[in-house]
């Protein structure tokens, strides 16, 4: 049986973490049976760290505000979570239904493929999305 995703579930929650309207900031999607299914969303990112156990294989969606006092911008990362205690088959999974869920989750500026928390590090992901925005001009102040 082939893969499937519950777009009618994981567009709306995608586009509401894109709407800079939205409190929304990440969502979760996690694979049940041969389904790609949204796991949970949230506006704080200390919770979106909560939800990525141990032992359970997600991808997450995040909205991230990165720039500096001169301009404050948006920037998004898809995170592939292979859990450090999960079973190796639901590991291995990751990346065939990684290309299927990407037809789905298609704008974001980085891909972490994370299977540590320092991985998935608010700062981690914030440097990331930093050095793949290019130039980073502050005034000048460290």
């Amino acid at each position: 049986m082939p893969l499937t995703v519950d777009k009618d579930a994981i567009v709306p929650l995608y586009e509401a973490v894109r709407d800079d309207a939205n409190e929304l900031t990440w969502l979760t999607i996690k694979r049940e049976e041969q389904s790609l299914v949204v796991d949970s969303s949230g506006t704080e990112y200390v919770d979106l760290l909560n939800c990525l156990t141990p032992n359970e294989c997600k991808y997450a969606y995040v909205r991230v505000t990165t720039g500096d006092e001169m301009s404050k911008r948006a920037k998004f990362a898809f995170i592939s979570w292979a859990a450090p205690e999960a079973p190796t088959m639901k590991k291995a999974k990751l990346s065939v239904d990684k290309t299927v869920l990407k037809n789905v989750i298609k704008s974001f500026a980085v891909e972490v493929q994370a299977d540590e928390r320092r991985d998935v590090s608010l700062e981690s992901v914030s440097d990331a999305l930093r050095r793949a925005g290019g130039a980073n001009y502050g005034t000048g102040n460290r």
